[in-house]
């Protein structure tokens, strides 16, 4: 059996935003601009296959500017 996993992109996207900003941006700050938990947070950047909701990454996306694809990537 092949097995599937997504991939989220959101440690990439979050060092992109402390490359342009010049700064450090804390899963802190992220989760109260977001409303996500910081615990999802941790879970979407540091656990590969992770399941979240679309409201999840609807947030992520408008906190991040960026399309969906973007943030998340099918590895068959």
């Amino acid at each position: 059996m092949e097995i599937k996993v997504i991939r989220f992109r959101f440690k990439e996207l979050l060092a992109e935003k402390e490359f342009q900003e010049r700064r450090v941006v804390p899963l802190a700050e992220v989760a109260e601009q977001t409303g996500i938990h910081r615990a999802t947070l941790s879970k979407i950047a540091n656990s590969p296959g992770y399941n979240t909701g679309t409201d999840v990454l609807d947030r992520l996306c408008i906190y991040f500017k960026c399309r969906i694809e973007q943030l998340v990537e099918h590895i068959p």
